[in-house]
């Protein structure tokens, strides 16, 4: 009985509604979505969770800059209360108000000035943080698509390297039941076809990994099945080295960085250098006085409403932690100029060995390509020959399997120099022109 009789048998016992749920519900299962490389980091950009924690980040200290700044703007404070007293009417040094408003701002003080700007240049660094994860989130969707379309094409090779290893293996039993093959070349033939089927396990699996991961990054359903566009972006360059050495200076977020926090070690130090100098705040005080405390018996002259405006002036004249934090902050930026100029040394070397290791994949890959060619031709050859006559079934598929193998080959090294190359544009900050 097929699917309409089916249907049919069912339409009077089972509501037409629930036969359209059940009849839709294989056809969501088998949705298919195709996925371009580009479309692919788009969706991890917008759906990454590492993202919008790095977001968040340069957010909170965008406010720690913001409370240190806060300082050197207006603060106004009021309030209230009620207190017994027995003698002098005193609280906190302060007559009893009924209410009172006092006003503080700093108008200059190095030390809050030097805090201020530390913690600004920060928060610089805390979006280049921003700009790190974004990039990390652009390699990883990028290398596991590349990988996924690998597997998917070897996978593709092997089944059919497995069709043409279990025709050897007939025609090799056929030749031993006729006594024109040893019993061992059976024995050769089953472990080829072993070997052939524990990659193809192999590579199952990791396209199992691969979709979920992709899953993961892009938010794609479970509902979905995901297929990638073997066409890749090229990653290519053609930029000089002593221009790749530069650009890997300019934009490495490392030194970038560093550069931020050298800059914060200076201002503390400017601060700290300058903590010696008078510190000068603007004050003021509105205060309603209270009698209830029989204040106005201790003074002749009560005035209930009162005002205070000024300035005030603090000078130090000795202070052994003030020296002790010009100290430490000597040592801090020297540690830093230190910790830069190692920085700009490894970004150099390191974006060095990425073009050397770019240029021997690149060779690899040229050997491989043309191993792959010399093994297609093989093949035309051998084709050419049994077409003749002139080669037995066995012999067009042993050539058949060598081009699957020298094809395979070829898929690992274009997927190394393709990955390679991501690691050389990322390190020489060119992944935006890529995935603009």
């Amino acid at each position: 009985m097929n699917k309409s009789s089916i249907l049919k048998s069912l339409a009077g016992r089972v509501p037409a509604a629930l036969l359209l749920l059940c009849c839709a519900i294989p056809a969501g299962a088998q949705d298919e979505r195709k996925l371009t490389m580009r479309e692919a980091v788009a969706l991890a950009l917008q759906n990454s969770r590492d993202l919008a924690l790095a977001r968040v980040q340069y957010t909170v200290a965008m406010n720690e800059a913001g409370v240190d700044r806060s300082a050197f703007r207006p603060n106004l404070y009021t309030g209230s209360g009620a207190a017994y007293t027995n003698g002098f009417p005193s609280i906190g040094g302060s007559p009893p108000a009924i209410f009172q408003v006092n006003y503080n701002q700093a108008f200059f003080d190095p030390v809050l000035k030097a805090q201020q700007q530390a913690a600004e240049e920060h928060a610089k660094s805390m979006k280049l943080e921003i700009d790190r994860t974004r990039d990390d989130v652009i390699v990883r969707t990028a290398v596991a698509y590349l990988e996924l379309a690998e597997v998917r094409h070897s996978l593709d090779l092997l089944r059919k390297e497995q069709v043409s290893v279990e025709k050897i293996l007939g025609v090799t039993r056929e030749r031993v039941e006729a006594n024109q093959e040893l019993s061992i070349e059976v024995t050769r033939s089953e472990l080829t076809a072993a070997r052939v089927q524990e990659r193809i396990i192999k590579l199952e699996g990791r396209d199992e990994a691969l979709t979920q991961q992709i899953r993961n990054l892009t938010g794609v359903a479970d509902t979905q099945s995901i297929e990638v566009d073997t066409q890749a972006p090229s990653f290519a360059t053609d930029l000089q080295e002593a221009e790749l050495s530069n650009l890997a200076i300019q934009s490495d977020r490392g030194i970038q960085e560093a550069e931020n926090d050298r800059i914060a070690r200076q201002d503390i130090l400017r601060g700290a250098r300058r903590s010696f100098w008078p510190t000068v705040d603007l004050v003021g005080q509105y205060s309603v006085l209270s009698t209830i405390n029989n204040y106005q018996e201790f003074y002749s002259g009560f005035q209930r409403n009162n005002v205070t405006a000024g300035v005030q002036i603090t000078i130090p004249l000795f202070s052994a932690k003030t020296r002790a934090n010009l100290a430490l902050a000597k040592s801090e930026l020297q540690l830093s100029e230190l910790t830069l100029g190692n920085k700009r040394q490894e970004v150099r070397q390191d974006v060095l060995q990425k073009q050397r290791e770019v240029r021997e994949l690149e060779a690899t890959y040229q050997v491989a390509r043309l191993d792959l060619k010399l093994a297609q031709e093989t093949v035309q050859l051998t084709q050419a020959k049994f077409d003749e006559g002139r080669a037995t079934l066995r012999d067009i598929e042993e050539v058949r399997l060598d081009e699957n193998d020298k094809f395979v080959a070829f898929l690992d090294v274009d997927f190394a120099r393709q990955r390679v190359q991501l690691t050389l544009l990322r390190a020489t900050g060119q992944l935006g022109k890529v995935f603009q």
